[in-house]
């Protein structure tokens, strides 16, 4: 049965919400960064500059870059790692007889598919396969660009800072088995990590009311993959 559409805010509140948190928070990142910025150059009795400026840095862009690809880690990790790896009485996990990709039937593709599967579901075999496997292969995408911009302005900011104290710059090869670009990339990852162990096990034996993130209130502790 079809949900009838209650308007295009209540419809897409979650993107919306997080989108308008995500434009927030990068604003006050710039608006601190560029002060913490300034701190630096005055101090190095040099002049200061403006939001434009520093809003195309390497500075700036290296410190959003390293954020967003340990996030793009931690999902394409996670899509990934779920269709094999189970907790048990998690919601974040399948149940346990689910572990790897599942059957045709199971999944609604080709001969299985319903009315309103999207046409990929039922296509030939190719592209069949790539959609099924379309949300991981975004999200490691996403992550090895990121990564990537994370690595060229990280060395473009890591030889300005290097060229004001007067010192030699050091080349992209070198700059990516520098102590510097992974004490920045590792602080992330294993963050992002922690995080995802963390949701897996806390909710087991932790609810949240009303939350899909959670299992129902009154759900068993062993209950696995069960939503609220």
């Amino acid at each position: 049965m079809k949900t009838r559409s209650r308007g295009f805010l209540h419809d897409n509140g979650l993107g919306l919400g997080f989108g308008l948190a995500f434009l927030l928070a990068l604003a006050g990142q710039a608006l601190a960064g560029l002060a913490d910025f300034n701190n630096q150059l005055a101090t190095e009795g040099l002049a200061r500059i403006g939001l434009g400026e520093y809003l195309m840095s390497s500075d700036f862009a290296v410190d959003v870059t390293e954020n967003w690809q340990s996030e793009y880690l931690q999902f394409f990790l996670y899509i990934t790692a779920t269709v094999w790896l189970l907790q048990r009485g998690s919601p974040e996990s399948k149940e346990l007889d689910k572990a790897g990709t599942e059957s045709d039937k199971a999944q609604r593709v080709g001969r299985y598919a319903h009315e309103d599967s999207p046409r990929w579901a039922s296509a030939g075999r190719f592209r069949r396969g790539l959609f099924s496997h379309s949300l991981g292969l975004v999200m490691g995408t996403l992550f090895v660009l990121s990564w990537l911009a994370q690595a060229i302005s990280g060395v473009a900011a890591y030889n300005e800072e290097q060229l004001r104290q007067l010192q030699a710059p050091m080349s992209w090869h070198a700059y990516i088995g520098s102590a510097d670009f992974w004490s920045r990339t590792l602080q992330n990852w294993q963050s992002e990590l922690l995080a995802v162990a963390s949701m897996a096990i806390l909710s087991v034996y932790l609810r949240q009311r009303g939350s899909p993130e959670s299992k129902p209130v009154g759900a068993a502790h062993t209950s696995t993959g069960v939503e609220g």
